[in-house]
């Protein structure tokens, strides 16, 4: 693939994201890693994963591109164990570098969520101060970052582009293209690990109290936040700067 720009070092010199999405629009997931890689360096871009049931398919496609790719993990507080057994695994199977688990500010949780119910009464405030919060501040030394997110999954991801910006940094989605079928087709090929709550019908996994199995037939992401309206934790659908 041609080259997208040589490295820099400010973000106002970077291409600008619809000129990298027309450039990348057709890419292989690969090739748009290998793409953010060059445009703002290495030490400059984050991968964002939940470790959760389809995460093992993008880190692997990350750790052959470049496996000191720096990730960044939300640990909020009110994961599974088997979340977090998971990264584990994934970190020792594909040979990651540098995977950083960021956890809520605990002077926050002692503010706005003393007694670890905020999930019930105010899911939108919980996912802001266990998700979106240490994000922004995770963030902060880098000028893009990669996620997983797939237009087949629906509503607001049903039309992300390969490229977008979000406040200051690009924002990369290898994978918008890509469909179920070639997910799995990674997963068997590499022969990579299974999330362990997978095989117990939890086809998408996040914090425990808004976590639930999702039914045959029903989209892989029903069972988040289910009986509610929300859709999105928020790391998606606002600024991160």
């Amino acid at each position: 693939m041609n080259a997208i720009a040589p490295q820099v070092s400010s973000i106002s010199a970077l291409p600008s994201a619809e000129e990298l999405d027309r450039a990348l629009r057709d890419a292989s997931p690969a090739e748009v890693i290998a793409a953010a890689v060059k445009t703002v360096g290495r030490e400059k871009l984050a991968l964002v994963s939940s470790f959760g049931t389809e995460s093992a398919t993008l880190l692997k496609v990350m750790a052959d591109v470049d496996p000191a790719i720096p990730v960044v993990f939300l640990d909020t507080g009110w994961l599974f164990e088997e979340t977090l057994a998971y990264r584990d695994t994934l970190i020792a199977a594909l040979g990651l570098k540098d995977v950083r688990s960021i956890k809520p500010a605990e002077e926050t949780l002692s503010r706005e969520d003393p007694d670890r119910d905020l999930w019930f009464s105010d899911p939108d405030a919980c996912c802001r101060i266990r998700k979106v919060e240490p994000l922004a501040r995770a963030l902060q030394p880098f000028d893009a970052w990669l996620n997983g997110r797939k237009r087949f999954q629906g509503n607001a991801r049903a039309d992300i582009p390969v490229v977008e910006i979000d406040g200051a940094r690009l924002k990369f989605n290898p994978f918008a293209n890509v469909s179920r079928e070639e997910l799995e087709a990674i997963f068997v090929r590499a022969k990579l690990p299974r999330h362990p709550l997978a095989a117990s019908g939890f086809l998408s996994v996040g914090c425990m109290p808004c976590t639930s199995r999702t039914a045959e037939g029903e989209d892989a992401r029903a069972g988040r936040w289910r009986g509610r309206s929300k859709t999105e934790c928020g790391i998606h659908t606002m600024k991160i700067s």
